[in-house]
């Protein structure tokens, strides 16, 4: 899924007073990452990541990898915090 400007604007805002939920420290994407991003993801849609010790030109490929993996969208990444979103499952009735 790919987002227009309009919407990655309204994801950042409404992203604008969400802490982050999950820290990622210079082991990278680990699977216990993953896990911890995906169950976050199910619980809230839109997150934001802290990533710690990890250098300035590796911060979007590992938060690349991630979405990826976890079919995720990239919504934006300021300074160690980046932004994901991924929609929930519709449930049928």
């Amino acid at each position: 899924m790919i987002f227009d400007a309009a919407t990655k604007k309204r994801l950042r805002a409404d992203a604008h007073q969400i802490k982050p939920v999950v820290m990622i420290g210079q082991q990278g994407h680990t699977a216990a990452v993953a896990a911890a991003i995906d169950e976050a993801l199910v619980d809230h849609e839109l997150i934001k990541v802290r990533l710690r010790g990890i250098e300035r030109d590796r911060r979007k490929n590992v938060m690349a990898d991630i979405c990826r993996d976890l079919d995720a969208e990239f919504v934006a990444l300021i300074g160690t915090v980046a932004t994901l979103y991924r929609a929930r499952p519709k449930k049928d009735d």
